[in-house]
């Protein structure tokens, strides 16, 4: 029976490693939604065309963050100036960035009760993406420990104990992503 269960733990192993990448990725995506303050994070999502290739632009310059809303970006190659900031431009972050032929200042403008409603659903549809992620790792797990105990490769207790451990584990990670969630909608909610 002890091949039963390896297979059960690798199955939930499986389940948990890609309910953590999941979790990961909500906070990645959560990082890029703008709140009143400047933070480099939120221009991991955005991409220049340097010399015809799509690259991110963190790999194009540094971020300096010397005030709470306003951000310098400086490239590392001054030919991808125009670029960079066309991208910035460009991008759903609402900001009108200005270059002096060294950097590129962005101010961010304060946000209004209608900009941060439309952040706060836009944080609630990424979390809901997350949850349904995880809830999809999850029904693939548990159809792949009920074709264990149908097979007979596992005891139906071990799948069942297996099952229960997939909830919580489930259930912990939905969590995860409702704590991020309260912690972005909290920052877009201060003023």
């Amino acid at each position: 029976m002890s091949d039963g269960q390896d297979l059960i733990d690798e199955i939930l192993f499986e389940a948990e490693e890609k309910m953590d990448k999941a979790i990961s990725v909500a906070r990645e995506d959560f990082a890029t939604i703008r709140t009143g303050r400047a933070t480099p994070a939120m221009f991991n999502k955005l991409s220049v065309d340097y010399y015809g290739a799509a690259t991110p632009l963190n790999q194009l310059a540094s971020f300096q963050v010397p005030e709470a809303r306003m951000i310098i970006v400086t490239p590392y190659d001054k030919s991808s100036m125009t670029a960079i900031e066309k991208s910035i431009r460009d991008s759903d972050l609402g900001v009108n960035p200005t270059n002096d032929g060294h950097i590129i200042r962005v101010v961010l403008p304060a946000l209004t009760e209608e900009r941060r409603r439309e952040y706060i659903k836009m944080a609630r549809a990424k979390a809901e993406d997350a949850r349904i992620s995880i809830r999809n790792i999850r029904r693939a797990a548990k159809e792949r420990l009920e074709t264990l105990a149908k097979d007979g490769d596992a005891g139906k207790d071990d799948v069942h104990r297996a099952e229960a451990n997939l909830e919580e584990l489930t259930h912990t990670h939905v969590g995860h992503v409702d704590e991020i969630l309260k912690v972005k909608e909290a920052e877009l909610i201060e003023v």
